[in-house]
């Protein structure tokens, strides 16, 4: 059976998803290398709001692959981004008419936010709190004119 050319994107999902998979190995060993999580809570929220499943089934095994990269609590950024997706989002894009503060807005929670969660977690099952560096400034910036780009 032939595809269309122009019914392409199941394939070019996949191939961003091994791209992904090679760049989180690579950031997790290079520093400077951001890893990608702002501009996945934005996919993430796209693909939720066009209500495409495959592609948030895609989405969340990267996010599957950032928290084995870091070591972090398994689905814990799933949950985190459906809930700011869910509930806190919405009143932000009510509020804020300025679509670069709703894109900073977005990829700070996307950091920011996720540490805070993670330290709420750790907290209340007695967990290590995750640790975090200088380098979420730089990560910040990278990916908020990445996002900016999408």
């Amino acid at each position: 059976m032939q595809r269309s050319l122009t019914h392409q994107l199941p394939i070019e999902v996949f191939a961003y998803v091994g791209v992904f998979v090679l760049y989180s190995s690579l950031s997790s060993i290079y520093l400077y290398l951001p890893p990608m999580l702002a501009v996945l809570f934005v996919l993430f929220s796209k693909s939720l709001a066009a209500n495409n499943y495959i592609s948030v089934i895609l989405i969340s095994f990267c996010l599957v692959v950032f928290e084995a990269n870091y070591g972090y609590i398994l689905f814990s950024s799933i949950i985190y981004f459906y809930f700011i997706y869910k509930f806190i989002m919405p009143k932000i894009n009510q509020n804020f008419s300025c679509v670069w503060c709703i894109k900073l807005t977005s990829v700070l929670m996307a950091y920011i936010g996720y540490y805070l969660f993670l330290s709420l977690i750790s907290s209340i099952f007695l967990l290590s709190v995750p640790q975090i560096s200088y380098y979420i400034i730089y990560y910040i910036v990278i990916e908020f004119l990445l996002v900016n780009l999408l």
